[in-house]
């Protein structure tokens, strides 16, 4: 009986852990309106977090594709943005020289594209800022707002 009631004991316990370890994840849309689906997101300190975005327009790539860069916090998005732009397509406008500003990303993805991106949420409690670096999609307002928060 001992033994029964002790493999029951470890098997609760793992099912708990994993069940902890499993990501938050969050589907996002980058619309034609030049903003996101969701732009806000609260999540844990030090909580998994995916974030699947999703662009769904018909619209060619040159003229509609996006990207979702989440930033440090006080990471500045316009000085992002603007090295995004010299960093061009072919680095799907993810700036290089600000490493210290940027905590994740996604590719860029054209209509009918999606892409994923799995991170660990700061440990610090704050809003950190994420945007959309192809060319003149942050400065339409393509933004949102990643609260970090303690229940």
């Amino acid at each position: 009986m001992l033994k029964k009631t002790l493999t029951l004991m470890i098997f609760a316990l793992l099912s708990t852990a994993a069940v902890a370890v499993q990501a938050k994840t969050v589907e996002i849309e980058g619309m034609n309106t030049l903003k996101f689906s969701k732009d806000a997101i609260t999540v844990k300190p030090g909580e998994k977090v995916t974030i699947k975005l999703v662009n769904s327009t018909e619209l060619p790539a040159g003229a509609m594709s996006h990207n979702l860069v989440l930033l440090a916090a006080g990471a500045d998005a316009h000085k992002v943005d603007q090295a995004a732009t010299k960093a061009g397509k072919d680095k799907d406008y993810i700036p290089e020289g600000v490493d210290d500003q940027i905590l994740a990303h996604t590719g860029l993805v054209a209509g009918g594209e999606s892409d994923t991106i799995t991170f660990t949420a700061p440990e610090k409690a704050g809003d950190y800022e994420y945007i959309c670096t192809f060319p003149g999609h942050f400065a339409a307002g393509m933004k949102g707002t990643l609260t970090v928060k303690a229940e």
